[in-house]
């Protein structure tokens, strides 16, 4: 084990080295000016730069006499050029020392990868076929202390690329690509929904009831009102209240919170887009995120299929699925999809309490004694069907039991109208008809706090203002909740939550 720490010494040693030469680059610059400017103005980014001309050969450039003035961080010396990256791109920059002033040159040679520099001139092509910006001003703008890490490389270390996402930025193009992806996916959704005639809405994200959703609750304290609040879990209650007071077709981009764990699918706060539409039912937002999610990936990604890797512990290639979003989305029910994917359970076997906890509990799921029949199918469900729905599926009529805000079925009151759609084994959306009888809300909201004293730490507490909503009457309406930060997952390929986020949780370092 000594081997380890040794390098790492050495390797931190010489990292101290590099960051005091660079403390005493810029100690000589203070000595001589303003050190951190702010008077360069960037008139053209690179990969304009390289839209607009890189097509175009040497002498036509010459005769265009195009000048530009760039800005960005160096990322690589290649002789007299140094190699500039902004947040659109790249390109080259020359410096030719019989045309900048003497007295620049020495602090020039001072420069290192990493710093930030500000340069106009011409635009010519290099006899490699590369774009650069001939140098007749340059000027440091910030000077970078820290090296970055190889450029081969980058951050090898998982933990560092969350831990240091803006290190992460700056060396991987990959990493910067999956959140222009994300931004582009939140763009279109709002788009889509305006174009419905959606309105987007802000409802609290302190409450003094947590609601919406069966999740434990970050709790935080009100100094002023000496009252304890929640961060909330989920903004459904409040977008329904919208509802009621006649804005009939809502949705809310929103961040939630919900204590419980950490996982490659969990993160304590994540994005969500939730709405409601009046005068519709679950079966109409089935359709409405079949048709966005195509548009969606037609727009973002230019197709309709999604390709996803599977990797193992190694990060070698195992396999890749194909998801074609052009193809109509499956569509089974809870209790249909355990008899599907489990055939050595009949239906008999989960259709009573006692012979469905002989079924889970064979299957080795540990079951509590307040657990109802419908809760037990859900474990069963759980267990043997999640893993399975790898193409877009939509999963309906969830029981009763672990469904308190959405309506009942007409046909079946055990179930609700009810969905949740899975893609490549995880839930991405959940949506319902919405429960607009406030007697039948109160009784549940009742068996919730039932549940609540019986140790169900995430079951709901009682809301008595939303049942008041209720009671002034809600029209019929459907709601549905899509995570984003899955879906970007599945857009982006990624294996993680954290490579979808930028600044995912994680326990600080001691």
């Amino acid at each position: 084990m000594s081997e380890p720490t040794e390098n790492n010494a050495t390797q931190q040693g010489e990292e101290n080295k590099l960051i005091a030469e660079r403390r005493a680059k810029l100690a000589d610059i203070r000595e001589q000016r303003n050190a951190f400017p702010n008077t360069f103005r960037r008139a053209d980014y690179a990969q304009d730069l390289q839209n607009e001309l890189g097509e175009k050969d040497k002498d036509t450039l010459e005769e265009l006499d195009r000048r530009a003035s760039v800005a960005g961080r160096i990322m690589a010396k290649r002789g007299p050029f140094l190699v500039l990256q902004d947040m659109s791109g790249s390109i080259q920059a020359y410096v030719d020392k019989k045309q900048l002033p003497a007295a620049q040159l020495p602090e020039i040679k001072t420069w290192d990868i990493g710093d930030i520099i500000g340069c106009t001139g011409p635009v010519h092509k290099s006899g490699k076929g590369d774009l650069y910006v001939y140098m007749e001003k340059v000027e440091l703008l910030t000077k970078s202390l820290r090296p970055l890490p190889d450029k081969f490389h980058g951050l090898k270390d998982q933990e560092m690329r969350y831990r240091q996402r803006y290190v992460d930025l700056i060396m991987s193009p990959e990493s910067r690509d999956v959140f222009k992806t994300r931004s582009k996916m939140i763009s279109f959704m709002r788009n889509y929904f305006d174009g419905e005639d959606f309105m987007e809405v802000e409802t609290p994200m302190m409450h003094t009831i947590p609601g919406g959703a069966t999740a434990r609750p970050f709790i935080t304290h009100h100094n002023t009102l000496d009252m304890d609040m929640y961060l909330r879990v989920a903004p459904e209650l409040y977008l329904k209240r919208l509802v009621v007071g006649g804005f009939e077709r809502v949705y809310e981009i929103n961040r939630n919170f919900r204590n419980e764990g950490l996982s490659t699918r969990h993160n304590p706060e994540f994005t969500m887009v939730e709405f409601y539409q009046a005068y519709a039912d679950y079966k109409d937002l089935m359709n409405l995120t079949e048709d966005m999610l195509r548009k969606m990936a037609q727009s973002v990604l230019g197709t309709t299929t999604l390709v996803n890797t599977v990797r193992d512990a190694e990060g070698e290639v195992v396999k890749t699925i194909e998801y074609d979003l052009a193809q109509p989305f499956a569509r089974i029910s809870v209790f249909d999809s355990i008899l599907q994917y489990c055939p050595e359970i009949k239906a008999e076997d989960i259709s009573d309490l006692a012979s469905a906890r002989k079924v889970a509990e064979g299957l080795g799921i540990k079951l509590k004694d307040i657990y109802g029949l419908g809760k037990v199918q859900m474990e069963i469900f759980d267990e043997v069907v999640e893993k399975h729905l790898i193409q877009p599926t939509f999963i309906t009529e969830y029981p009763t039991e672990v469904s308190p805000l959405a309506r009942r079925n007409n046909d079946n009151p055990f179930v609700t109208d009810r969905f949740e759609f899975f893609v490549g084994g995880r839930e991405i959306a959940n949506g319902f008809s919405e429960l607009n009888d406030a007697e039948d809300q109160a009784e549940r909201f009742q068996a919730q706090v039932a549940e609540k004293d019986a140790g169900d730490d995430e079951a709901m507490h009682f809301d008595a203002d939303y049942v008041t909503a209720l009671e002034y009457g809600l029209p019929p309406t459907a709601g549905e909740g899509i995570g984003i930060d899955r879906l970007v997952m599945l857009f982006t390929d990624s294996p993680t939550i954290r490579d979808v986020l930028l600044f995912p949780h994680m326990r600080p370092q001691a």
